[in-house]
């Protein structure tokens, strides 16, 4: 079966594949991804102002993290599939109205639920979700020889998120409080990601996108059924998450309750993040050189390893050290998912099954903060709390390796083995 020209798309659009077109695009999407992303790491901030303000416990404080996590991960399914029907364009417009209006209901907002409710539904679901995995899709679709260092691009805008806003929250909340602090980040969301919206009118070269490549066993059929497949990348999104949640949701609460003040505990996350950019490029271009496969198992191991280092150091100038270390290790994992999928599955269902795995990574966030937090209410301590994220990062290595050994041999290799746009078309049978 090959590839086929929909009429529905521009002409032009295999010259823009991996043209400078694609690129320019790309440069948007990680602007609009920086701005929208605000809400995944404001939460964070003004944790300890949050619980002071309602008087409530760590654990309850930690609530309105979950909850948009797990609203970002239904948004992100619902805004993909809304993206493949109408394109990015409607959906973005949509996300930047609804962030300036999260934002300004929750300043207002009376009771902790009230706040969690609103976060979640209007800076989660339909806000934050589509400048996440949506964007990742549409961006896939304009790249073949580099998919791997471009998805790893768009996919840094979420971590470029948490390098920028959390010192800038941080100043205003302590300068105008937390509640004027989000009527002032709404009114930004507005005026910046509708009219950048725009400028992503072109449609998206879905219609000329290469086939996926399948690995095929030894009696000439897939060695896994698509839902097995993506189960297991479910599960792994869950697991990596879940670990990694102890660190990003927790630095600033871990540095207070070490005696240090939140401003270091700011730093600390932006510095984490920060370095996380660094690390999902390096893993983009090592994707294209070895494998969506392989660099995922190579992530996750050096994840478990940094997170092993939190344990014996609590010192100011280690916890910068091992926070650093932490963002290199653990940045390239979200965005390779999207790579294995785009592999492995065909372009027209890439905005769904990107946007599903993604969101299987948002709810491991949100559960590992959550859960970080109830541990340490527990047991007045965070070290059981990283001993839980360990434990959880060990699942997703074996996962990784498993998927490796069944798929990596025949598919697992670099970008550059999938077939030009006028190739086979192969696909995993159903189950």
């Amino acid at each position: 079966m090959s590839q086929t020209t929909s009429p529905a798309y521009d002409s032009d659009a295999p010259g823009d594949i991996d043209g400078p077109y694609a690129w320019a695009r790309l440069a948007m999407c990680l602007l609009i991804s920086m701005i929208g992303g605000a809400g995944l790491w404001s939460v964070v901030v003004v944790l300890p102002a949050v619980e002071a303000d309602f008087g409530i416990s760590r654990a309850d404080a930690s609530l309105p993290y979950t909850f948009t996590l797990i609203g970002v991960a239904i948004g992100t399914v619902l805004m993909g599939k809304l993206a493949d029907k109408v394109g990015i364009v409607p959906a973005l417009i949509l996300g930047g109205v609804s962030l300036g209006a999260g934002y300004g209901a929750t300043s207002f907002a009376p009771t902790i639920w009230v706040f969690s409710a609103e976060h979640a539904l209007l800076i989660g679901m339909l806000g934050g979700a589509v400048t996440f995995g949506p964007l990742l899709a549409d961006i896939s679709h304009w790249f073949v020889r580099r998919r791997g260092i471009a998805v790893a691009i768009a996919a840094s805008g979420n971590y470029l998120a948490g390098t920028v806003w959390p010192p800038i929250i941080d100043y205003l909340v302590h300068d105008v409080g937390w509640r004027e602090t989000h009527q002032i980040i709404g009114i930004f969301c507005v005026v910046t990601v509708v009219p950048m919206a725009l400028a992503l009118r072109r449609k998206s070269p879905i219609g000329h996108a290469p086939a996926p490549v399948v690995a095929r066993g030894r009696n000439g059929k897939p060695p896994l059924p698509s839902s097995v497949l993506q189960t297991l990348l479910i599960i792994a999104g869950l697991a990596c998450c879940i670990a990694m949640a102890m660190p990003q949701v927790h630095i600033v609460a871990y540095c207070l309750e070490l005696g240090y003040d939140s401003q270091r505990g700011a730093e600390m996350l932006s510095l984490m993040l920060g370095t996380g950019i660094v690390s999902r490029l390096v893993c983009g271009a090592l994707a294209d050189r070895i494998g969506a496969l392989w660099t995922l198992l190579l992530s996750s191991t050096l994840q478990t390893l940094a997170l092993l280092l939190f344990l014996p150091f609590d010192g100011l100038v280690p916890l910068y050290v091992v926070s650093a270390l932490f963002g290199l290790s653990q940045g390239g994992i979200v965005p390779t998912y999207a790579l294995i999928v785009r592999q492995f599955f065909p372009a027209s269902q890439a905005g769904v099954r990107v946007g599903v795995v993604l969101s299987a990574t948002l709810v491991g966030m949100g559960l590992g903060g959550w859960m970080s937090g109830a541990i340490y209410d527990f047991t007045l301590s965070y070290t059981a709390a990283f001993l839980n994220g360990i434990g959880w990062n060990i699942l997703h290595i074996a996962i990784a390796a498993f998927l490796l050994f069944a798929l990596g041999r025949q598919g697992g290799g670099s970008a550059s083995q999938e077939p030009g746009p006028r190739g086979p078309a192969m696909q995993f049978r159903t189950a």
